[in-house]
């Protein structure tokens, strides 16, 4: 009976793991497509920095966020989550001077939503199956350079060029968030 019990814990750990592997290359594939689309519907807005060189600011992506091979796949499904959620939290704010194509911020903010619910339902599977520790200091610095944009915007009455600026930063946020895709392990 005891053997039968062991048997059986270890074909459903070995069938997780498989799942859970599984899944960790279908989700490269899809946070990977959903950041390249993200980034051409943020290139279809416009807005060129060079009219805003003045209103530049370096708003410090957190050093570990671009040295993304330190993260575990736990780690990285985590981050990727929160950047979402701040991207679409900014691109929900005050809009109207930008002049931009609204159905475009709505595509864009639907697929930041898509993302963020299917990541929410992967975080949920990991915190369950695994033994999931996360170092909160990262993601504090991640919510400190979302804060910084944010303040930015309003400081700057979210104008043409401060959205210009975000809009660039937020593309360069993608590049690192790539980065974090490209480093899930199989």
């Amino acid at each position: 009976m005891t053997s039968r019990c062991i048997l059986q814990t270890a074909l459903l750990v070995y069938f997780s793991t498989t799942v859970l592997a599984m899944n960790y290359n279908l989700l490269r594939f899809q946070l990977s497509s959903s950041s390249v689309e993200c980034q051409e519907l943020l290139l279809q807005l416009n807005g060129t920095s060079k009219d805003c060189l003045k209103d530049r600011m370096n708003f410090k992506i957190p050093e570990e966020i671009q040295k993304s091979q330190q993260f575990q796949k736990e780690d990285i499904v985590l981050v990727t989550l929160e950047m979402f959620q701040k991207t679409s939290d900014i691109f929900r704010r005050n809009l109207s001077s930008t002049g931009w194509n609204e159905s475009i911020v709505e595509n864009l903010l639907a697929t930041l939503h898509w993302q963020k619910e299917h990541l929410e339902e992967i975080l949920e599977d990991i915190m369950q199956e695994e033994n999931f520790t996360w170092d909160h200091r990262t993601l504090l610095h991640l919510k400190r350079y979302y804060l910084r944009i944010v303040r930015y915007l309003k400081a700057k009455e979210y104008s043409v060029c401060a959205w210009t600026i975000v809009q660039a930063e937020i593309l360069k946020s993608f590049f690192f968030l790539d980065k974090l895709t490209d480093s899930l392990p199989n």
